[in-house]
């Protein structure tokens, strides 16, 4: 697999240390690319940019970002406007604090990178990866990716810097309520229900997932194009609601033991 080109660059500063570094992503989508067709005759969708005074269609690198401070009234703001704002983020990845990676909620994770030394910069990279397990801890910094200031953690992931963007606090809905109270449950449902949870439980191995969907739309769309006729498996049924959780807690455990 080709290694990932590199997405940013600037440095680690933590105290009076500065770590020159590049950012990588750390992740890829696999996915299917579709084209918009008119349906009337088939023609590819072309979406253009178009001048609404003019009507003429405007290529990109005529377009700049604009923020209208009144109405039909704009001011140009340029990639070095985002950087004033906050220069002490604009090239580095800027270190506040050091927390126990327990601590930070999993809701806030967003996006992960790969951070690779600069040349030069190798023994105060292996530094800190080094003070991070030692100390049993993440780093927490403020950083700039694609004209915004981001929260981030730094950790060690098998010998290399792994940055994970974080959401803010402000971008995390309230937990919806859920209307359990009234709900009683019995010790011999609850005994069940653990029961069939550590017959269901084993070590996390994440080679074992798979998008198996894109598979086989591919193999729908391929038979699909050779004029083939398509066969559709039958949706396992599920029940609209449990009526007896004892008997549906039985009858899983009584699966998983078929199974095995």
């Amino acid at each position: 697999m080709k290694s990932a080109r590199s997405i940013w660059s600037g440095s680690i500063t933590f105290g009076l240390v500065n770590i020159p570094v590049k950012l990588q992503s750390a992740v890829q989508e696999d996915s299917i690319d579709f084209d918009m067709l008119s349906k009337k005759d088939m023609s590819p969708i072309r979406y253009a940019r178009i001048d609404s005074k003019t009507g003429e269609e405007v290529e990109w690198k005529e377009i700049v970002k604009g923020f209208e401070y009144a109405k039909g009234k704009y001011v140009v703001v340029t990639d070095e406007d985002f950087e004033k704002a906050r220069p002490d983020v604009a090239k580095a990845i800027d270190i506040i604090q050091f927390v126990k990676e327990e601590e930070i909620d999993p809701i806030f994770y967003e996006k992960p990178y790969f951070i690779v030394p600069a040349k030069g910069a190798e023994k105060a990279y292996k530094l800190l990866l080094k003070g991070l397990d030692e100390t049993k801890t993440v780093a927490l910094a403020e950083f700039m990716l694609r004209n915004r200031a981001h929260i981030c953690t730094l950790k060690n992931h098998e010998g290399i810097l792994l940055l994970t963007q974080l959401r803010y606090n402000e971008e995390v809905r309230e937990v919806p309520e859920v209307a359990t109270k009234a709900e009683r449950i019995s010790p011999k449902e609850i005994q069940l229900a653990t029961k069939l949870i550590n017959q269901l439980t084993e070590p996390f191995d994440p080679a074992k997932f798979k998008d198996t969907y894109i598979t086989e739309l591919k193999k729908v769309i391929k038979a699909k194009a050779a004029g083939k006729s398509i066969h559709i498996a039958e949706p396992r049924q599920l029940p609209a609601t449990v009526k007896d959780l004892m008997e549906v807690l039985k009858q899983s455990l009584e699966t998983k033991k078929k199974r095995a």
